[in-house]
């Protein structure tokens, strides 16, 4: 079953503009399927590869891209059950056959594919991917709910929920999110939704709101607060909060070196910091610290295609809302819309929309 007509927008050199070229016949191998892509976010990540020089792993040009939903359209021999599927393609596809996944490791898998990094990813109108791991969307959508927004649920909601069931965040937990943006907003719900009290800490009194409006119960300016004021701050909230879990759950979702430092601070004793965020730059940190305070550090690598449905429900029962943390473009728009992410002129979370040629949900 062969797919013929697509464009996309790809990367061409490190620093260039996107440029928009037409896919080559996608014809889909007995374990791939082709998705039309309804909605792909712009996230950070992509911009390290496009600005800073992070070497994608198959060369460039490059069709970037890695949070996608859209409906299967193609399908190999073994996929075929899937065809006119809602779908939302997981952002780390792990082989599930060697050591690492049969150790029940998927995210370190080291035949994992990602689009837009180990291939052609989202910047276009169909993409080409393996079956394995897909999460399959139920229609009809609840009332006001469009397919193109939960493309971010293939990374920006699955991140923090794989680093927040990791650390066990329940009732009894006092959760710190260290950057209230994308991810870090998603996150502040996930763990209000799981019962935790939480607190936002950000620079963006914007993103401050929106945290307050979204299930933080405390948000705090850390560029008008000192060190010793900011701790103080969470420790009272911690103690007036009543929880009873042993040590605060800390969350570092800015990816920058100002907020990884302020996270690495807050640790108390048990505490358990989950590192969410990535920037290249390089931070100076006591490390004794993790020992002094019998506190655990730990990082993840995206999330496994067997906690999407979790995650999904989530934002199906309403209980983490995607609108107010996104703004949608149409896909024709993606190298004006890329530059305006990369210069940080656009805060929110970038969806490029494509306007497939069926409806994008089924009554």
């Amino acid at each position: 079953m062969r797919i013929d007509g697509a464009h996309g927008y790809r990367l061409v050199a490190v620093g260039h503009p996107l440029e928009q070229f037409e896919l080559p016949p996608m014809e889909p191998a007995p374990d791939e399927v082709v998705v039309e892509v309804f909605g792909c976010g712009i996230c950070h990540t992509d911009v390290g590869f496009a600005i800073d020089g992070i070497p994608t792993r198959r060369p460039l040009p490059l069709v970037l891209g890695h949070e996608i939903s859209g409906r299967v359209v193609g399908a190999g021999d073994n996929a075929r059950a899937w065809l006119g599927q809602l779908v939302i393609v997981p952002a780390v596809v792990p082989c599930g056959d060697c050591p690492a996944c049969r150790a029940n490791r998927p995210t370190i898998c080291r035949n994992q594919f990602m689009p837009g990094n180990d291939g052609d990813g989202g910047f276009a109108t169909h993409v080409r991917v393996p079956v394995r791991g897909l999460c399959a969307v139920p229609e009809p959508l609840p009332p006001g709910m469009s397919a193109e927004l939960l493309s971010v649920v293939a990374d920006a909601i699955t991140t923090p929920w794989e680093a927040i069931r990791r650390a066990g965040v329940g009732p009894e937990d006092v959760a710190v999110f260290v950057g209230s943006g994308g991810v870090g907003g998603f996150g502040v719900q996930i763990a209000a939704a799981l019962g935790a009290a939480v607190i936002a800490i950000d620079i963006d009194p914007g993103k401050l709101g929106l945290a307050a409006q979204h299930g933080a119960g405390l948000a705090l300016n850390s560029s008008s607060m000192n060190e010793k004021d900011l701790k103080a701050a969470v420790r009272n909230f911690a103690k007036q909060s009543g929880r009873r879990g042993i040590g605060l759950k800390i969350f570092e979702t800015s990816g920058t070196p100002a907020g990884q430092q302020t996270a690495f601070g807050l640790l108390d004793f048990g505490g358990y910091l989950a590192v969410v965020g990535f920037t290249a730059k390089k931070i100076d940190l006591r490390l004794s610290n993790l020992m002094a305070f019998d506190a655990t550090a730990r990082g993840n690598w995206g999330c496994p295609p067997d906690q999407y449905p979790a995650a999904l429900d989530l934002v199906l029962q309403r209980k983490v809302a995607i609108e107010p943390y996104v703004e949608v473009h149409a896909l024709d728009e993606a190298p004006a819309v890329f530059d305006a992410v990369a210069r940080h002129s656009i805060t929110r979370r970038a969806i490029l929309k494509h306007v497939a040629n069926g409806t994008q949900e089924k009554s």
